[in-house]
C-alpha cells in the first residue's frame, strides 16, 4: 500500500499547516452535535455537505461561504430547506442572504471550539483515524449532555 492511500485512509492529507485532519460537524440550534465526519487536511468543506445534511429534517441550513455551491443550493431548495449562505465574491450573480439569521452560524463555530478544549483532540496523537474517531465522539457525548 502506497503512503497516500494510507494517509486518505486514516484521515491525514496535506493542508498549509502539513498533514492535519479536518472535523466536518452539523449541529442542532442549541450546539448539540448531530454528525461528526473526519477527512483529509485538503478536503473542501463543501464535498462533505450532503453527508452532514441528509436524513435531517430541518428548515434551514446556515453555513459559510464555502457552502456556495449551485448544486448544493439546488438541493436544499429541492428539500424545502432555506440555505442560509452567504455568497462568495467570485459569484457572477450574487444572492441575497438573511444576515439575521446567519448570526446564529456562532453556535457552530462555539462547538467546535468546545470539542478541540480536549488536548487529545486539537493535536491528534492519534495514529489511526477509527481511534481519533473514537475519541472525537466520546468528545461530542461530553459536549451534547
Amino acid at each position: 500500500m502506497d503512503d497516500n492511500n494510507t494517509q486518505v485512509k486514516e484521515a491525514i492529507g496535506r493542508s498549509r499547516g502539513g498533514l492535519t485532519t479536518k472535523i466536518h460537524l452539523s449541529t442542532d440550534e442549541s450546539g448539540r452535535i448531530k454528525r461528526l465526519l473526519l477527512t483529509g487536511g485538503q478536503t473542501s468543506d463543501v464535498k462533505m455537505s450532503l453527508d452532514l445534511v441528509q436524513g435531517f429534517e430541518a428548515t434551514k441550513l446556515i453555513a459559510d461561504k464555502a457552502y456556495d455551491a449551485d448544486w448544493l443550493l439546488y438541493y436544499l431548495h429541492s428539500e424545502d430547506i432555506e440555505a442560509v449562505i452567504p455568497p462568495k465574491r467570485s459569484r457572477l450573480q450574487q444572492r441575497t442572504t438573511d444576515y439575521q439569521a446567519y448570526k446564529q452560524r456562532n453556535v457552530i463555530e462555539r462547538t467546535i471550539n468546545k470539542l478541540k478544549q480536549y488536548r487529545k483532540i486539537a493535536t491528534r496523537y492519534e495514529k489511526t483515524a477509527q481511534s481519533f474517531a473514537a475519541l472525537c465522539f466520546l468528545a461530542a457525548i461530553f459536549i451534547n449532555y
